[in-house]
């Protein structure tokens, strides 16, 4: 899972960056692409972790990258540099203004520059099979089905999420580097004191435009976000306390980045490592092995499965888990399910 950072200059998405990897951006000059990973935490990993307390130590972890780019260009030179992002965060600048309608043309602006981005992608590609018809290329085939109704939503201002494709549709278009393809999670920026009202009427002004779903939308004070995530770990509970703040926003846009993109976790166990991995939800048990290695997915043959809780319930060992009959053999079309601790048997 990889997650990019796009918004307009001075929206804030340099300082989330800084608040989700530790790395200030700003003094990283004339890098168009600044990367940086973080940890993810989740206290099921961290209770995994003390009681098989392994020689190595493996939490999450996710890729950020921040885009030093503007203009209408800027999106398709930006393409490649991006193109192993799942999702991203669309930063919307609320600190410097309030008014409802400024923010939502905005989201719109920067909206409308990806979907010509992508509108010019997929006009190339038609007019490029327009000259190849004789080919017999099955990706072919489903281009020439699929991209004249991405074209038309584009021509139309919507976003190709819109499009309803099966998975070898979808599949195909991977190549490409749609943006509006990959899930958004829409950040607010906003100022400490800015009122509820305003929030919820930009939020609900963005989401016509966006998925008509205000869940993809939170909002953040990066000013004071920035200082909890300079602030040692011990100090922090006290100070989100006297702020009335009940989860600080790398959390906040770990959990929801999770929900939109679709990413779930798995653990695996053992006195030489316990290491969380983060797979697609709904993920069959061959394909969240090969987040391991390929060889893994290539020659599964079973999973010994148990859930984290049931874990817990059979006292936190896994021979209690095997005795209550709670560690299962899965096959191939085992769907994982979130927090499952995973011994995957695989010949090749």
């Amino acid at each position: 899972m990889e997650i990019g950072i796009i918004g307009s200059s001075q929206s804030g998405k340099s300082t989330i960056f800084q608040i989700m990897t530790g790395v200030n951006s700003r003094e990283i000059f004339g890098e168009r692409f600044v990367k940086g990973t973080a940890n993810i935490p989740d206290a099921r990993f961290e209770k995994l972790v003390e009681i098989f307390k392994p020689a190595k130590v493996s939490p999450a972890v996710v890729p950020f990258t921040d885009v030093n780019l503007s203009g209408k260009e800027a999106w398709d030179k930006a393409r490649n540099g991006l193109s192993g992002a799942d999702g991203f965060l669309h930063i919307i600048d609320a600190f410097t203004t309030q008014d409802v309608a400024e923010l939502a043309k905005s989201y719109r602006s920067l909206t409308d520059d990806l979907i010509l981005a992508d509108l010019i992608v997929v006009e190339n590609r038609l007019e490029r099979l327009q000259k190849t018809k004789a080919s017999v290329k099955p990706e072919d085939a489903i281009h020439a089905k699929v991209l004249p109704h991405a074209k038309e939503l584009l021509e139309n201002g919507k976003l190709l999420r819109e499009l309803k494709l099966s998975q070898d549709e979808f599949n195909s278009l991977k190549g490409f580097t749609f943006w509006t393809i990959r899930p958004e999670l829409v950040v607010l920026n906003i100022a400490e004191d800015i009122p509820h009202d305003v929030i919820a009427s930009a939020s609900e002004a963005i989401s016509s435009m966006h998925s008509g779903n205000t869940s993809n939308i939170i909002n953040i004070c990066c000013q004071i976000e920035l200082e909890i995530a300079a602030l040692p770990p011990a100090e922090r509970g006290e100070f989100l306390a006297s702020m009335n703040i009940k989860e600080p926003a790398f959390e906040r846009i770990i959990k929801a980045s999770f929900a939109s993109i679709g990413r779930m976790f798995y653990f695996t166990v053992g006195e030489d490592e316990v290491k969380a991995w983060v797979v697609p939800t709904n993920s069959t048990a061959p394909k969240a092995a090969s987040a391991i290695h390929k060889d893994f997915e290539r020659g599964f043959i079973k999973a010994e499965v148990v859930g984290y809780d049931d874990f817990i319930n059979c006292g936190g060992t896994l021979a209690g888990a095997k005795q209550a009959g709670k560690f299962r053999l899965e096959g191939k079309e085992y769907i994982v399910k979130d927090g499952d601790i995973i011994n995957f048997r695989f010949n090749v």
